[in-house]
């Protein structure tokens, strides 16, 4: 799809608009349309990040830090033409960027319905809160790896703390 003006789209004018792969793009970045239910769709879209962080751990440690890595490879990729699609810098509707951050916060953790719900919360805490150095990275890096790299440093951040309440409880 090209887009002649640089007023920014709405995601259905865009799907409208989109060839294939750009169809894609855009229902990868919002999670299968978790991005565009209403109010908080960055919440929305790390509840749709449960299933596949309960799925991946059926897979072994190593080859679930590759199904991570290849969510994130995705994530920034289809951001990136989502941004470029939607011509906004980070739109609300691109939620892969939470799938991303909640399944790198959970993949190393042992998997309970408690720990679970306690990345959960401490994800969404660090992802809307951006503490240091989270906000500068999100100000700073543009495109797809913008997109997703803060919450990645918040899933890190949650792996961290969720990580030694499980090590020392």
């Amino acid at each position: 799809m090209r887009q002649d003006s640089l007023e920014p789209l709405t995601f259905w004018a865009a799907m409208q608009r989109a060839q294939l792969g750009e169809k894609v793009a855009l229902t990868l970045s919002s999670w299968f349309f978790c991005g565009l239910l209403p109010g908080v769709p960055g919440t929305f879209g790390t509840l749709g990040a449960i299933l596949p962080a309960i799925l991946i751990h059926i897979l072994p440690l190593s080859p679930r830090g590759v199904v991570v890595a290849a969510i994130i490879g995705i994530a920034v990729a289809t951001s990136s033409k989502t941004s470029e699609l939607l011509n906004k810098n980070d739109p609300p509707e691109v939620v892969i960027d939470e799938v991303a951050g909640y399944l790198l916060a959970t993949f190393a953790l042992p998997l309970s319905t408690g720990i679970l719900a306690l990345s959960f919360v401490v994800f969404r805490v660090f992802d809307i809160l951006k503490p240091f150095p989270i906000r500068q990275v999100e100000r700073r890096v543009r495109g797809g790896l913008g997109i997703v790299l803060d919450d990645l440093l918040a899933g890190l951040y949650t792996l961290a703390i969720v990580g030694g309440i499980v090590f020392f409880l």
